[in-house]
């Protein structure tokens, strides 16, 4: 079973969701790995709790519980490269679907479905196929949201007759529902949160100086071999 953690990251530029596609077997462990991240930073740095959220804004601009650390850069960017080499550590495969919002309102105006609708579609076929590849059912778990029980409406669809578009296909791999959960009460949700925004932000380069983006290409190297699939959709 790949147990298939769903976050989005976005911007006016783009929507994307990300997916880690985490073996059943791998699942305890890289939630002990990413626990250790967050102990190791209490006994570095103090002031969290192990309850802490690895949340990639907050790291990365040192908000919340990660505020103490607005001083520290170098210590926040250890803290997410070692949350990503932990989810790197583990046999995980990592999905990542777009589309460009603005060419999505040039071409059809207010008449489009939301984007996370739209990106989730095309997500969803890239599950099924990754899993029907590997001979593997896949189990959704999604980060909360607007709009949960019609997503899971679209997922009973497409099972009975496909999704939309030329790459259109029945979904065949997925079981039971779609889940949805709050990110505080999983690591792994936390796990794909940091990976869909850190790729969001080198893609719309969301960063001028030098030294961050050689930091953030650093800290991406991490986890890149463990893409499968990456892609934006330009309507």
């Amino acid at each position: 079973m790949l147990l298939t953690y769903v976050d989005e990251s976005h911007s006016s530029e783009v929507y994307f969701l990300g997916a880690v596609l985490c073996p059943e077997t791998e699942a305890i462990s890289l939630t002990e790995a990413l626990d250790e991240v967050v102990w190791k930073a209490i006994g570095s740095y103090g002031h969290m709790t192990p309850e802490t959220e690895l949340h990639a804004y907050d790291i990365f601009h040192a908000k919340r519980d990660w505020k103490h650390l607005t001083s520290k850069p170098r210590a926040r960017i250890g803290v997410y490269a070692d949350a990503l080499q932990a989810i790197a550590d583990h046999e995980v495969k990592i999905i990542l679907t777009g589309v460009d919002l603005v060419r999505l309102q040039r071409r059809y105006g207010a008449n489009h479905d939301h984007p996370h609708s739209i990106t989730l579609t095309h997500l969803l076929e890239r599950v099924d196929e990754v899993a029907k590849r590997d001979g593997e059912l896949a189990l959704i778990i999604a980060d909360e949201c607007e709009g949960q029980d019609d997503y899971r409406k679209d997922l009973r669809q497409y099972r009975a007759s496909g999704t939309w578009g030329y790459k259109g296909r029945k979904i065949t791999t997925v079981v039971d529902t779609m889940h949805f959960a709050a990110s505080s009460a999983s690591r792994l949700l936390q796990a794909v949160d940091l990976v869909a925004f850190l790729f969001h932000r080198i893609h719309i380069n969301a960063d001028n100086d030098a030294r961050a983006k050689k930091a953030n290409e650093q800290l991406w190297a991490r986890v890149e071999p463990r893409v499968v699939h990456q892609r934006v959709w330009y309507p």
